[in-house]
């Protein structure tokens, strides 16, 4: 069976699906790599999708394809309509980086609730000591805030456990009231939060939900942290707010355009931590990731319903056991 999967693996990666190569065929191409990814593509029964768009076009051209198989839960950068329509099943893994991307989270609310950016860069530049009089003013611990999840799925749900091992009180909305005692509308949740992390898939709905009216909601000392989807917020209106003191400091793991453009202004403030869409990414999810596809995989070879199926494609009917032509 021949896998493209669209990463570049380390040696622990390849370590894991080893055992399988005797009926498996991995072919990995990196994301940025499109002359060998459009090379692949068309032999490929299997693909591996991690972050860069899959689209109708790449989808008609992969003619042997059964199943995409995206290394995470938002299928947002799959063309899931085009998928369905040519007989192809689409996959994802929810909850497989939860650990992760709540430990993640979790390092952004502490590194943007204690100025580390500033810091850091004041120490290497030799204006570390004697400290800032203003950090007594400024700077939190968790265990003294309110904790607003805007979310309330796996990740969201790990990231409560964390933060309330560490005192903080935590509120969380969602699609509906789930009578919870924590659940609160999103307008009283954003102004009665010290810290809001944004736990959301991309959707219609979703798509700039945190608009300047949402930020103007929030408190002048509060942090917004997102590790779900940047489109989410309108970073406009953040940075507006950032850079007006309307809104104390933000983390962010994702960005409205990936890679993210280099004049984003959001780039140039101190009170902003940034990290390039990675906190999903460690050793632990990565063998969880790999688990979870070889099981997909097996359940090809072998004829079983598939797993984790977001488009009703449970059975693809397309061959998935005919020998790979020599190339």
């Amino acid at each position: 069976m021949r896998v493209l999967a669209h990463y570049l693996p380390g040696p622990k990666a390849t370590d894991v699906v080893a055992p399988e190569s005797d009926w498996l065929d991995v072919r990995y191409c990196a994301e940025d790599d499109d002359d060998t990814f459009g090379r692949e593509l068309p032999e490929a029964q299997v693909i591996w999708h991690v972050l860069r768009p899959l689209s109708g076009a790449d989808l008609a051209a992969a003619g042997r394809c059964v199943l995409v198989h995206k290394m995470g839960a938002g299928v947002n950068t799959i063309d899931v309509e085009a998928a369905t329509g040519l007989g192809i099943a689409v996959a994802n893994m929810p909850g497989a980086n939860a650990p992760s991307v709540a430990e993640g989270t979790v390092l952004l609310m502490l590194a943007a609730l204690r100025r580390l950016p500033e810091l850091d860069s004041a120490t290497r530049a030799g204006r570390g000591w004697p400290s800032d009089p203003t950090l007594g003013e400024t700077v939190r611990d968790i265990g003294g805030c309110t904790v607003g999840l805007v979310g309330y799925g796996n990740i969201a749900r790990t990231v409560e456990r964390y933060v309330s091992a560490m005192g903080a009180r935590v509120l969380h909305t969602s699609t509906r009231d789930d009578g919870h005692p924590g659940w609160r509308p999103l307008p009283d949740l954003l102004a009665g939060s010290d810290i809001v992390s944004l736990h959301l898939p991309l959707t219609e709905h979703t798509r700039g939900m945190i608009d300047r009216a949402a930020l103007a909601r929030m408190r002048h000392d509060a942090v917004l942290v997102n590790t779900s989807r940047g489109a989410i917020v309108d970073e406009a209106a953040l940075t507006d707010a950032l850079r007006a003191g309307r809104l104390a400091a933000a983390g962010l793991d994702v960005f409205a355009t990936e890679p993210v453009e280099p004049d984003n202004p959001l780039l140039r403030l101190d009170n902003v931590v940034l990290t390039p869409h990675v906190t999903w990414y460690t050793a632990d999810t990565m063998r969880r990731y790999l688990d979870r596809a070889l099981d997909n995989c097996r359940r090809l070879r072998d004829g079983r319903a598939l797993q984790n199926v977001v488009n009703g494609i449970v059975s693809p009917n397309r061959p998935v056991n005919r020998e790979t032509p020599s190339q």
